[in-house]
């Protein structure tokens, strides 16, 4: 499990993502889906502290596995998402969108999916429940 660090916390937050194209058009056929995984991976280089771990493209949603560190909101790491690669989508694919999109909205609908991704709720119980057991190598302080 790797843990990433910033200053003041360490953190593994992990995210499973998931949005989906206006009115569930499937044009996210084979090469607007590879161009659509390039903007997403430069959008990390405006945000070096977000992860992209995995990307699955559907010819009509989308699903990301991310680590976001916890002091961005998931709702709005999930709008800038959309916003960069709705723009990004459109002035690549204008003769596409415009078919599919006549009357100049988004390229992906309102709202998203979100869940929490790690350790199920049995090992967290049980870590909680016997947390103080264990010797956790710190060293003792001698007085």
């Amino acid at each position: 499990m790797k843990l990433h660090r910033q200053a003041h916390v360490v953190y593994k937050t992990q995210y499973h993502l998931v949005w989906v194209t206006q009115y569930r058009r499937k044009i996210l056929v084979p090469g607007i889906a590879e161009y659509l995984k390039k903007v997403l991976r430069t959008v990390r280089e405006f945000h070096l502290d977000w992860f992209l771990e995995e990307i699955g493209v559907e010819r009509d949603h989308i699903h990301l596995h991310m680590v976001i560190p916890p002091k961005y909101a998931v709702s709005r790491v999930v709008e800038t998402l959309k916003s960069v690669t709705s723009r990004q989508l459109k002035e690549k694919f204008p003769h596409v969108l415009s078919k599919m999109y006549w009357d100049g909205g988004g390229v992906w609908a309102r709202g998203f999916f979100a869940s929490t991704v790690g350790i199920n709720e049995a090992t967290i119980r049980h870590y909680v429940q016997h947390q103080g057991e264990q010797e956790t190598g710190q060293a003792q302080l001698e007085l």
